[in-house]
């Protein structure tokens, strides 16, 4: 910074807080037909079809998993309904090796990277084969494979973390970038503002992906925040900055396409602020009934994501109402077959309790461990055993 300012005045001007308006990019319209003015993202058949696939399976799979919770069959669920456009829209723009830091609402994501239906029913009963070895809530994610980052529970952790896995990358001379999702109300984390400064002073190639749906669990924006949304703070951290609407898939995918550019060419850090609505509850634990209208719910439901571009598909003449039908039923057997297995594993063995955080185990975990055992076995009807199951 220099001493001398650009620009001075010789009296007291106060810059309102409301001085800086950053617009929606807005591709598509809710009939699925683009603005006559609009500038569409690169975009085929084949990645057009991909994209529409992951949505389609991440509704049936909400959808069915939520019943399941509600069945006793799972303890926790968090939707991604309404907001397919802003997740898988952004994944579809990254590469392969590009890393996802998600907040826990972003399974999309890790869909279109290629999570199968059977990892997903694993990690969500928490059986043997589950990734994460049964020591995580359902819907916390994570595969090393598809360079998913597992989910925390702690809100707002993955910020500060995507900035310094960023700057690895860079220092590593990757082509590669790290997108960090986040909701509104992450933002008001101290976590946020860490991390965006990190990245902005150290030129890190991340990409923070913040969606605003209006709500953090209960509390509306409104009452979240005075100024105009997430997106100025980009400016005001000295980051490259676009607002879009999170609900039109062919502007997340433009904007994202747009922000990775930057962040590898520039190594530079990109904030994202994509406008949308949580159609479902904000977790299998809450009742949106008592804090928000069902009109207000109506009215966003005329804006659904999937449906708009569905829309497009069949604009282009890539997609029938026959073959909608046929992908929705499809997905719906597959998730349901899948649950029927998965439900029946065996959890991991209880040796897996002490491993992965030491190269060998240490002593003392192990006669922890041995303890355990012991008053396990103490109390047969209450602990399932597994004795001669090994890790």
């Amino acid at each position: 910074m220099s001493l001398e300012p650009q620009h001075q005045v010789h009296k007291a001007v106060m810059t309102s807080g409301h001085a800086l308006k950053i617009p929606v990019l807005k591709i598509l319209q809710s009939d699925g037909t683009p603005y006559a003015d609009a500038t569409l993202p690169d975009i085929d058949q084949q990645l057009a079809l991909k994209i529409y696939d992951t949505s389609v399976f991440t509704r049936v799979l909400d959808e069915r998993m939520l019943a399941a919770q509600r069945q006793g069959r799972i303890s926790f669920y968090m939707t991604c309904i309404g907001e397919e456009a802003a997740v898988v829209g952004s994944a579809a723009a990254l590469g392969d090796k590009d890393m996802i830091m998600a907040q826990y609402r972003e399974h999309a994501a890790l869909r279109y990277r290629g999570f199968s239906t059977e990892q997903f029913m694993n990690q969500m009963f928490s059986n043997e084969k589950d990734l994460g070895k049964g020591r995580q809530m359902p819907i916390h994610y994570g595969s090393n494979e598809l360079n998913y980052m597992t989910v925390s529970s702690p809100l707002g952790t993955q910020i500060p973390q995507a900035s310094g896995y960023a700057y690895g990358q860079k220092r590593a001379g990757h082509d590669a970038v790290t997108l960090c999702y986040f909701g509104e109300g992450a933002a008001s984390e101290g976590d946020f503002h860490a991390g965006l400064n990190m990245a902005a002073v150290l030129n890190c190639p991340a990409i923070f992906f913040c969606r605003n749906n209006g709500y953090a669990i209960s509390t509306p924006t409104e009452e979240q925040f005075a100024g105009d949304g997430i997106a100025p703070r980009g400016v005001g951290y000295g980051i490259d900055t676009i607002r879009v609407d999170g609900n039109d898939m062919l502007a997340v995918l433009a904007a994202t396409q747009q922000a990775r550019a930057i962040a590898v060419k520039e190594n530079k850090p990109v904030l994202i602020e994509a406008m949308s609505y949580r159609l479902g509850a904000h977790s299998s634990s809450d009742d949106p009934s008592g804090y928000r209208s069902r009109e207000e719910e109506a009215k966003w439901r005329e804006h659904d994501p999937v449906l708009r571009f569905k829309l497009w598909l069949m604009n282009q003449g890539w997609w029938t109402e026959e073959q909608d039908s046929e992908l929705y039923e499809r997905y719906r057997k597959e998730v349901l077959a899948a649950v029927k297995v998965a439900e029946k594993l065996p959890g991991p063995a209880y040796d897996t309790l002490v491993t992965d955080v030491y190269d060998r185990v240490p002593q003392h975990l192990q006669q922890q461990l041995q303890q355990t055992r012991e008053h396990m076995a103490r109390y047969p009807d209450v602990y399932p055993q597994d004795t001669d199951k090994e890790a």
